[in-house]
């Protein structure tokens, strides 16, 4: 029987404001990450201060916003109307102070519950926040939270708005890096969604005249277009869609009140009902949902007075009602899309008839595998039940909660000795093993019906639950851990081809990396170095005081289990896999996976690592 634990009035302690967020900083920021993923919290840091820019712009006080990153310092300035100068330590760390409370001073705010700035605040080693306003400025300085300096009202000349630095900590977030990409990305989506507002990152002006029809575009090539965009838009909804010639799944973006709700909510869910109604009402036939909405790449962006989010990082909305005197969120969304989509198809009728044979072609295709489909789910139902193919991670095994995936990673590996490795060193709890038997397929040029036909395939889409949509994916992070050698670049570059052709959006959501491992292991008798490359090795080298022991890992299998859980757990380094957007898939996939062996077999050579034109780090 276990000792028990005493408890008394010593162990009741109260946390002030900053300890709270730093003891328990996903509560506020969601995971915290090293910047290998678009939703790590580094980003999030990002997002939280300018939303409060966003929300200035949306007043209509400052119309550019300037960012600067310098390595791991962020500067972040508006023009808006400036924090009042007697507020300014308030508001930026003590918890539940804002002006956003009073709805007609931010009618459709995103940030409603003053935490996000005081977050920043606590989660930076350096933080500094200077308002100007009425021809005065203040400043304040603080670190992890605790006021430094706090300077007097003085007058200034500069513009109006609101400057903050943050560095954030390190003790926190272990080893990061920025990403550009992910910051342009956010970016672009913040510009899309107001139009004219300009925000410049490290001197380049991002801007959009067209909103959601711009987002599209950027994301699906004219070509890949089934055909052009349809944009509508309201003062509180706007959306825009198309059907994709180039992919097989259903591909969304959602936006509440300027933020990026990745995992949707009651708006999205709206949006799909309201189209598959429209459509079935238009042509007078009750078209299957899954015919309707195969291949359609569409977003959709609402605003709503005081929007409740089933987070604190706000990527699913549960609101059901607009506010004010709008009906709830569903009927608002209905009505918009049976009104102004439905008229839409009445005047375009060489595009409702571009939708029509879509939704035949999508239907015969679907009846035509329905036989192949209940057998691979029957094989793969099987494969999961005796643990063939899948180590699975114990969040999943007893809950299915879609919320619970963002700490979920599989590591897709090939050979027994490196899935081995990988499943003795892993945490169980969240990081999952598929295994591969030998190289997988060539899938360029081949049609849906390989998925399901292929073993390996087949597997690999049942592991992920991406059959019938990437919102059921069911972990956040896929890995792929490959050997550095041609044969292991050779089964990277065929598995990312099985994404591109089947399941882009994996790739376009961030959800795809390459595990890197060491080449080299460098150790005396009192340190031991694991090195990436062979410049890390010849630091090693020189670092050690005796004669060095080099071991060169040939293989993933070569490194023991003991030593493998350093490289899989927090210090783990990720390469995302990047789609190069000024590249349409199809070409991308004809140069690396088609007819030119020569080429390719050039390019595995000279390419053991991620260095693709495909992908960009």
């Amino acid at each position: 029987m276990a000792k028990e634990t005493k408890y008394t009035e010593d162990n009741i302690r109260s946390l002030d404001w900053k300890e709270h967020i730093r003891m328990r900083p996903g509560m506020y920021i969601g995971k915290l990450g090293d910047g290998t993923a678009p939703d790590d919290g580094i980003y999030i840091l990002i997002k939280e201060v300018l939303d409060n820019c966003i929300d200035e712009f949306v007043m209509g006080a400052g119309k550019t916003i300037e960012i600067t990153l310098r390595e791991k310092s962020v500067t972040i300035r508006d023009y808006g109307r400036g924090i009042p100068l007697g507020k300014v330590v308030d508001v930026v760390s003590k918890m539940n102070t804002g002006g956003k409370y009073d709805s007609k001073a931010f009618k459709k705010s995103v940030g409603l519950n003053g935490v996000g700035t005081k977050a920043v605040n606590a989660l930076s080693s350096a933080f500094k926040v200077q308002s100007i306003r009425d021809g005065k400025t203040k400043i304040a300085e603080f670190s992890k939270g605790e006021l430094l300096i706090e300077s007097d009202i003085e007058t200034s000349s500069l513009r109006r708005g609101t400057k903050v630095t943050f560095i954030a900590d390190d003790e926190i977030f272990h080893n990061y890096k920025f990403r550009n990409e992910y910051i342009i990305k956010m970016i672009q989506n913040y510009v899309y969604l107001n139009t004219g507002l300009t925000i410049v990152f490290n001197g380049e002006k991002y801007f959009s005249k067209n909103g959601l029809k711009d987002l599209l575009e950027n994301n699906i090539p004219e070509e890949s277009q089934l055909f052009p965009i349809v944009h509508l838009k309201e003062e509180d909804i706007e959306i825009a869609l198309t059907y994709s010639k180039a992919q097989y799944s259903e591909e969304y973006y959602s936006f509440v009140n300027g933020q990026h709700t990745t995992q949707g909510g009651t708006h999205l869910n709206a949006f799909k009902e309201a189209i598959v109604k429209t459509i079935r009402d238009f042509f007078g036939k009750n078209y299957d949902t899954s015919d309707i909405r195969k291949s359609i790449v569409a977003a959709i962006s609402i605003k709503v007075m005081e929007p409740v989010f089933e987070s604190q990082t706000k990527t699913k909305l549960g609101s059901t009602e607009m506010g004010g005197d709008l009906p709830t969120v569903r009927t608002f969304i209905h009505d918009f899309i049976k009104h102004r989509f439905d008229n839409f198809l009445h005047k375009n009728p060489d595009i409702t008839e571009k939708i029509q044979k879509k939704i035949l072609q999508a239907e015969k295709e679907r009846k035509e595998l329905s036989g192949i489909r209940k057998l691979a789910r029957d094989r793969a139902k099987k494969a999961s039940l005796h643990n063939k193919k899948l180590r699975d991670c114990r969040i999943h095994l007893n809950d299915m909660k879609k919320e619970n995936r963002l700490d979920t990673s599989i590591f897709i590996t090939e050979g027994d000795s490196a899935s081995g490795s990988i499943t003795k060193s892993r945490n169980v709890n969240t990081q999952a093993v598929f295994s591969l038997k030998g190289k997988p397929l060539n899938s360029y040029g081949l049609t849906k019906k390989i998925v399901y036909e292929n073993e390996e395939f087949n597997l690999l889409q049942a592991a992920l639950n991406i059959e019938d949509s990437i919102e059921d994916l069911r972990y956040n992070n896929i890995i792929i851990a490959t050997d550095a050698d041609v044969d292991g670049m050779h089964i990277r570059l065929l598995l990312i081809t099985f994404f591109l052709q089947f399941f882009p959006e994996v790739i376009k959501e961030g959800h795809l990396y390459i595990l890197e491992t060491p080449l080299f292991r460098v150790r005396d008798k009192q340190k031991t170095h694991y090195c990436y490359s062979e410049t890390e090795k010849q630091q090693a080298i020189n670092s050690l005081r005796g004669k060095p022991e080099i071991t060169r890992f040939k293989g993933l299998g070569e490194i023991s289990p003991n030593e493998f859980k350093h490289f899989i757990g927090k210090e783990m380094r990720l390469a995302p896999v990047m789609l190069d957007k000024d590249k349409p898939i199809p070409e991308m996939l004809e140069f690396y996976m088609g007819k030119n062996t020569p080429n390719r077999q050039k390019f595995i050579i000279e390419n053991l690592k991620v260095e693709l034109d495909l992908i960009e780090e």
